[in-house]
């Protein structure tokens, strides 16, 4: 069809940009579009994309700067807070999903093995799909985002070891045993490990204070040093994908890791575009069509099961419904290690292309309905967080501690944002006397705010349920320094549904929201720029007049 791949990935790129306007259009995820463009222009339909090699090829880049990106995000104060939660969570999900999964497959006349590599596939989450998506939402620092990456990062941890595993007892590996094999993988890992720590200590440091002299070259290394590893890792007989992540981990106690990742987000995002084309072009709708009816049944069981199970373990754990419902809904998909996991199967002759046409079926249609799933799960929280509540226990939630030295002063300020700019506002408040009640959707702000002698508890001002547990008839205002439109009109909403008298003060962050804000009942419209400029220009007139 095409001359060259060059005219070949143009042509990929004008349909992407075409749907994803579509997608825009119609309020649908632009996932759902990019893979639609690819089952149109793969083999099933207009078999467009023939240049497979150089698409993979970006596709996996891709794959390597997202992981890059997830270690460069990896705090060890957040492995340590929510490990417990985390391991727990996460072991218990995979059991479910694992022994629910092999069940069904051999209900379904699965052979052993098979339904083994089916039960596998179906216990994992995407990594891709929920960084990102959690991402563009702004909820990756909430606590259900960060208990999804902890999930996530208990998950890749299972994967890789799975894959490391299989990898080392290869049946088809005649020149040395199973058991010598898994002892050679081990001393390779712990041979990268250890060169990677000497690296982290003796030679990152001093080479990033070079590099980052120039923001162009900062950016460049780091792809380097993603794309190096993750090529390196492979020449070790790991996975790609575990050697980008342990390239963004070895750079994540930088001070240039903000850098690294706000730079590097966009180029993320255009590649992963091949990722999802390449799942879509890859599928066989005529192997597709026969197991149709078991990938419908197994997705079924992922975006049913995995929600429910972990609602049920965060509950037991002590958290509220609300928290256990987004955090399964994000997990509610299988994971590309999954399909990496079915290639292997593959390659070493365990399973047959009929059982990773199911598998790839099961991740289209689960990455798919998540992705709905996800960007909606505030309304449907919503219309059924009043039946979720079975999930919870009668007890303290470990998301509302409070600070026992401030709880029982009556505040007269709901201020909802601890950061920079609400932070600030605190202090000022403070110090005028004014009696203050911070709420913070980060937890390490919320230790902070303990630290510091504030009264603060973590919440969401984009959660309904938790204006009934504050003490709103005695407050005098509600600030929110949150900078999305929706949240604020949202908390505006429910505190006339839950009769607030008090006055209103909500953030504008763009210009046009400050008419939209005042339009919808508040009292105060904060606009940061704004106001800062007014300032700015007072402090400027009054030195001009001391001056004359």
């Amino acid at each position: 069809m095409f001359e060259s791949a060059f005219a070949e990935v143009a042509a990929l790129l004008l349909a992407a940009a075409l749907f994803g306007a579509l997608a825009l259009w119609l309020r649908q995820p632009l996932i759902i579009a990019f893979i639609l463009v690819g089952i149109l222009e793969g083999p099933a339909a207009l078999g467009w994309v023939t240049a497979a090699d150089q698409i993979d090829l970006l596709a996996k880049i891709g794959i390597a700067l997202l992981l890059f990106v997830v270690g460069l995000k990896l705090d060890l104060r957040l492995v340590r807070t929510l490990g417990p939660l985390a391991v727990v969570t996460g072991l218990g999900q995979m059991t479910f999903s694992a022994g629910v999964g092999y069940l069904a497959a051999r209900g379904f006349g699965m052979e052993f093995v098979a339904a083994l590599y089916v039960a596998a596939a179906l216990a994992f989450s995407s990594t891709i799909i929920v960084v990102k998506l959690l991402s563009d939402k702004r909820e990756i620092d909430a606590l259900h985002g960060r208990s999804a990456v902890g999930v996530l990062i208990v998950q890749d941890i299972v994967v890789i070891a799975l894959l490391l595993t299989l990898t080392a007892f290869d049946a088809g590996n005649e020149s040395i045993g199973p058991w010598e094999g898994a002892a050679a993988v081990l001393a390779k890992a712990a041979a990268l490990l250890a060169a990677l720590g000497i690296a982290m200590r003796y030679v990152l440091p001093a080479l990033l204070r070079r590099v980052a002299a120039s923001q162009e070259l900062l950016v460049l290394f780091g792809i380097a040093w993603a794309v190096a590893l993750a090529a390196g890792a492979e020449a070790m007989s790991f996975s790609k994908e575990v050697g980008a992540f342990l390239a963004g981990v070895s750079l994540a106690s930088t001070p240039y890791r903000e850098a690294l990742s706000a730079r590097l987000v966009s180029l993320r995002d255009f590649l992963l575009l091949f990722f999802f084309i390449d799942l879509g072009a890859g599928l066989n709708l005529g192997l597709l069509g026969a197991q149709a009816g078991v990938a419908v049944v197994l997705s079924l069981l992922v975006l049913l099961g995995k929600p429910l199970i972990i609602m049920l373990i965060l509950g037991a754990l002590g958290y509220r419904s609300r928290t256990g419902f987004l955090t399964g809904l994000s997990l509610a998909q299988i994971s590309e290690f999954s399909l990496i996991l079915a290639a292997l199967g593959v390659g070493l002759g365990h399973i047959d292309a009929e059982t990773t046409s199911v598998i790839t079926l099961v991740a289209v249609i689960t990455i798919g309905l998540s992705t709905y799933l996800t960007l909606y799960a505030h309304p449907l929280y919503e219309r059924v967080g009043r039946w979720l509540t079975i999930f919870e226990r009668q007890i303290p939630h470990p998301e509302e501690t409070a600070d026992e030295t401030g709880a029982s002063q009556t505040p007269d300020v709901i201020l909802f944002g601890l950061g920079r700019y609400g932070g600030e506002i605190a202090r000022r408040l403070r110090a005028h006397g004014w009696a203050l009640l911070g709420i913070d959707f980060d937890p390490y702000v919320v230790a902070a705010g303990h630290k510091q002698g504030l009264n603060v508890r973590y919440g969401d001002a984009h959660d309904p349920e938790l204006l009934l547990h504050l003490p709103l008839e005695h407050s005098k205002w509600v600030i929110s320094t949150a900078p999305e439109r929706e949240v604020n009109l949202a908390l505006l909403s429910a505190l006339r549904l839950h009769g607030y008298r008090g006055h209103v003060a909500l953030r504008a962050h763009h210009v046009a929201d400050i008419e939209i804000l005042e339009g919808a009942g508040a009292d105060l419209v904060l606009a940061p720029l704004r106001d800062g400029a007014r300032e700015a220009v007072h402090l400027l007139t009054s030195r001009r007049h001391e001056e004359a």
